[in-house]
C-alpha cells in the first residue's frame, strides 16, 4: 500500500481510472458521472427542512429529487478520498496562504478562504446554469464525444487563463 502514500500520481493512470469509473457508472446506473446535481440535491434536502412546500412544488426538485443517491455518495467519496490522501501522503501546505496570493492580496487566511468559497459558489452557479460541471460536461461529455463536452473544456481552459492573468497578472514567486 506504499503507492497510496505518493504525493503525485501519474496523470495517465488517473485518467484511465476516471475512464473506468465512467464505464462503471454507465454500466451500473446508466448515467454519466457528475457532481453539481448532487450539490443542488443537497440544497433541496436542507431547504426541505425549512420550506417543505416550496421543495414539493419546485419543478427542478420534481425532476431531480432531493435525496442521497449515487452521485451524492460520489461527492462524499471524493471529499473523504481527498482527506485520506492528504493524510496518507503528508501532502499538506506548510502555510494556509500561498506566496503568490499573499503578495497580491495579503496574508489573511480568512480572506483567502472567503475568496475560495465565493469562487466555488460562482462556479457552482455557472455549472447549474450550464446544466453540468467539469465531471458532467467535461469528463462524461467528452468521453461520449459530445460537442458540449469539448466546448466546455476549451472554455474552461480559456477562462482559467484569462482569470489567472486578471487576478494575478504576470507575477511570479520564482526569484
Amino acid at each position: 500500500m506504499h503507492w497510496l502514500r505518493r504525493k503525485r500520481w501519474s496523470p495517465y493512470l488517473v485518467g484511465a481510472l476516471i475512464g473506468v469509473l465512467s464505464w462503471f457508472a454507465f454500466w451500473t446506473v446508466d448515467r454519466p458521472i457528475g457532481v453539481s446535481t448532487a450539490v443542488a440535491r443537497t440544497v433541496g434536502m436542507l431547504e426541505r427542512v425549512v420550506a417543505p412546500g416550496h421543495v414539493a412544488s419546485n419543478a427542478y426538485f420534481s425532476k431531480f429529487r432531493p435525496a442521497v443517491d449515487w452521485e451524492w455518495m460520489l461527492v462524499l467519496g471524493m471529499a473523504l478520498g481527498a482527506f485520506v490522501s492528504s493524510r496518507m501522503s503528508g501532502d499538506r501546505p506548510a502555510e494556509p496562504v500561498p506566496a503568490l496570493w499573499r503578495a497580491r492580496f495579503g496574508a489573511s487566511p480568512g480572506k483567502r478562504y472567503a475568496a475560495a468559497f465565493l469562487g466555488g459558489a460562482v462556479l457552482m452557479f455557472g455549472a447549474r446554469l450550464a446544466g453540468g460541471c467539469t465531471s458532467g460536461h467535461g469528463i462524461s461529455g467528452s468521453l461520449q464525444l459530445a460537442l458540449s463536452g469539448w466546448v466546455f473544456f476549451a472554455s474552461l481552459f480559456a477562462s482559467g487563463l484569462v482569470t489567472a492573468f486578471a487576478v494575478f497578472g504576470g507575477e511570479s514567486t520564482r526569484g
